[in-house]
């Protein structure tokens, strides 16, 4: 969803790569859903795994939930991190209308998130 975010309203001033944790494991469903309720498809992306070469291209990374921060490997200066403690919301407990609820959330802390950073970033209106 953070991709899908920075993409949408990054409008071409930051490259963006979703390296996930489990790269194969493709976009979930309710992300894709949740995201098109703000016009954004995301049903194209796929997480990439994260080569030295890659990082050492990065300017920033960001982890959206807890795992992905453990998972993460620590990058050297001056690659600056951020972690934005945010609850998988695949891993809600309840219902379909629970699980639901919990993408929305997630999507809307992460929503904020983004345009918080994108705000920050020089040059920003």
């Amino acid at each position: 969803m953070a991709e899908g975010f920075l993409r949408a309203m990054g409008a071409g001033r930051v490259e963006v790569a979703s390296a996930g944790t489990h790269p194969k494991a493709g976009v979930h469903p309710l992300a894709v859903a949740v995201m098109a309720e703000r016009g954004i498809d995301i049903s194209g992306q796929q997480a990439k795994g994260l080569d030295p070469e890659t990082a050492a291209r990065m300017d920033l990374v960001v982890t959206v939930c807890d795992r992905a921060a453990a998972a993460c490997p620590v990058f050297p200066p001056p690659v600056r991190t951020l972690h934005w403690p945010i609850d998988d919301p695949a891993a809600a407990p309840g219902d379909a209308a629970a699980h639901l609820a919990a993408f929305r959330e997630a999507r809307d802390l992460i929503e904020r998130r983004v345009r918080d950073l994108l705000a920050s970033l020089p040059g920003s209106p």
